[in-house]
């Protein structure tokens, strides 16, 4: 390493966010600027530690250490070809991944781990501001057609791998722009839109024609116009909670609810008489993830009555819980930015019904206080009522939707509903499965890696 000493002279630092006043009245990203001499500072910490963890807790099985050490030494050109050479799109991980890489950390045993996420995101906006991100054309094309369905990062970083191979790949999504989840499901607080669209302008230089508002309902038929078919939908089917007065008006899907407002940002015209708004609302989050975040800071943006999210596990600890010792993902307390912004977060909560008024609207939610999994039973005398105009459900998602174009083109499914694959292959030959279509809900660090395992199995099918 370029300072075999860093990580015991330099103490872990991040970027600062922005005051959560100035924050709360724009869709903005949250950070402030970082100075490029400080992440060469926290690149010198990442020590020689023999073994990289880091490694293990990436599922792109990203090159860190070497790239730490290039931006220590400022050698950031040769950083971002490191980089790119396992992930096609640092600027989204660099935004939204949890960084299992930093839990796998060696330096985390007993320092706060190397600001892996933070050096990353800095090489690669570094990158762009210089100019050296251009596309990658391929010498040969082999005439092989391609089909990708679905432009997540899953089917993005498959069909950018795709067309880099010389194939010819058409990228097919059923919404007006490409994204996926990383367009309309996540606010753009936490990751401007811009950074998708000049990596599809990046994509097209290199051959891949994107399709939008078109929605795939006939596998067979794509088959015979294409040598291969993609199939990274994702996994959109939400998970529901069946309960009285669950068809009250008012209660809504986070997707609805989060999809809107990027619609908002992005400038598109609305009718007003569906928008979701938590605008002067008592809003009730049931979910304690990364959706249920982010539906906290966008009802902040809307300034919202009040705000209650509630998650039916117990509150984890702390620190890093003795049942997921290091280097596993730790089980552990995860404050996001939306929760520094206000609102109250409770853990070990029940929602057993909701009431309305006479209008059909929500009014009250009831629940109660409950033991720890898998029973989750009912602690007696712990019932409590709230105000609630606006519920949001943000529970995660079951698998890919059904009925669709899974359940029409007969793919086996595995026991928990998702597509079975055999080398990224499913039943049907010739079409492939990849990202939380063939997994589950998952990380968009898994999509990616997904995606480029599914094209090298694609190109090898092809050949």
């Amino acid at each position: 390493m370029g300072k075999h000493t860093g990580f015991m002279e330099y103490t872990r630092q991040v970027p600062d966010r922005r005051p959560v006043e100035e924050r709360v009245k724009d869709w903005f990203e949250i950070y402030k600027p970082f100075p490029i001499e400080n992440v060469k500072t926290q690149g010198a910490r990442c020590m020689d530690c023999g073994v990289p963890f880091c490694h293990t807790g990436c599922p792109l099985n990203n090159i860190i250490p070497d790239w730490n050490d290039l931006v220590y030494r400022d050698r950031w050109r040769d950083a971002i070809r490191v980089l790119h050479s396992t992930n096609n799109f640092p600027e989204f991980t660099g935004r939204i991944c949890p960084a299992p890489c930093e839990a796998a950390c060696v330096l985390g045993i007993n320092e706060p781990p190397v600001t892996i996420k933070v050096i990353e995101r800095t090489i690669i906006d570094h990158a762009w501001e210089q100019g050296w991100i251009t596309p990658e054309v391929p010498a040969v094309r082999t005439g092989k057609r391609v089909a990708v369905v679905g432009s997540g990062p899953a089917g993005m970083a498959a069909a950018q791998q795709l067309a880099r191979a010389g194939h010819l790949v058409t990228l097919f999504e059923k919404s007006d722009r490409v994204g996926g989840l990383l367009r309309y499901g996540i606010p753009d607080f936490k990751m401007e839109k811009h950074g998708i669209d000049r990596r599809m302008a990046q994509m097209e230089a290199e051959g891949v024609e994107f399709r939008t508002n078109s929605k795939v309902d006939d596998l067979e038929a794509l088959r015979k116009e294409y040598n291969a078919v993609v199939l990274t939908m994702g996994a959109e089917a939400p998970r529901d909670i069946p309960i009285p007065g669950r068809e009250l008006k008012g209660i809504h899907y986070a997707m609805d609810f989060l999809t809107q407002q990027n619609k908002r940002v992005a400038g598109d015209p609305e009718d007003t008489s569906k928008a979701i708004m938590a605008t002067g609302k008592h809003v009730i989050i049931i979910g304690g993830g990364d959706t249920g975040a982010d539906c906290l800071g966008t009802s902040h943006r809307h300034k919202c009555a009040s705000v209650h999210q509630f998650e039916i596990m117990p509150k984890p600890p702390a620190e890093r819980a003795e049942s997921t010792p290091w280097p596993m993902w730790p089980l552990m307390l995860r404050t996001e930015s939306a929760h520094e912004e206000g609102g109250i977060r409770e853990f070990a909560v029940n929602t057993v019904k909701f009431e309305g008024d006479a209008n059909g609207n929500v009014k009250k939610l009831h629940a109660v206080r409950v033991g720890p999994a898998p029973k989750f039973d009912p602690i007696k005398g712990s019932e409590f009522t709230l105000d609630a105009d606006l519920v949001l459900l943000a529970m995660g998602f079951t698998g890919p939707v059904q009925p669709g174009l899974v359940q029409r083109a007969g793919l086996a499914l595995t026991s928990r509903g998702n597509i079975e694959t055999d080398n990224y292959q499913t039943s049907i030959p010739g079409v492939f499965a990849a990202g939380d279509v063939r997994r589950g809900q998952s990380l968009v660090v898994w999509a990616i890696a997904e995606g480029r395992q599914a094209a090298a199995a694609v190109n090898e099918y092809l050949k």
